[in-house]
């Protein structure tokens, strides 16, 4: 019986953490004024814009390609799946209409540049921002 309560409890604790990680932020440079709907990251991510609503450049920056904050920004903001949106890339690189966001390799180096350079946009897991500051949480 005690084996089955700490199993639960193990069960419990893996799936609360694994809830808390499933939300990302989208994060700018604190300076940065600019009113972020889900739609104007949707087009700044996907290469439709290249400018924040207020009409600052726009440059967008992603966490590595099967990271878990990365595949549900993917999941939840843009609305494609890792599959669609590498399609999308390539189309989109084959018809010099644009070129994939850089990959970064951690939340915390994604904080450290969004927070030195107002041009940026980028997301973490929840909870990670930082020094930047939060413009939408999915």
């Amino acid at each position: 019986m005690k084996k089955l309560i700490s199993l639960i409890a193990l069960i419990s604790s893996v799936t609360v953490s694994a809830l808390t990680f499933a939300e990302v932020e989208v994060i700018v440079h604190p300076s940065n004024a600019a009113a972020l709907d889900k739609d104007s990251i949707q087009r700044i991510y996907l290469g439709k814009t290249r400018a924040f609503p207020g009409g600052g450049e726009a440059v967008a920056i992603s966490l590595k390609e099967g990271s878990g904050p990365e595949g549900e920004f993917t999941k939840n903001v843009l609305g494609k799946s890792a599959k669609q949106l590498k399609a999308y890339w390539a189309k989109m690189v084959f018809t010099g209409k644009g070129t994939p966001p850089r990959q970064i390799d951690s939340a915390e180096e994604m904080v450290k540049l969004i927070s030195t350079n107002p041009n940026l946009i980028g997301f973490v897991p929840a909870g990670s921002a930082g020094a930047a500051k939060v413009v939408g949480k999915f």
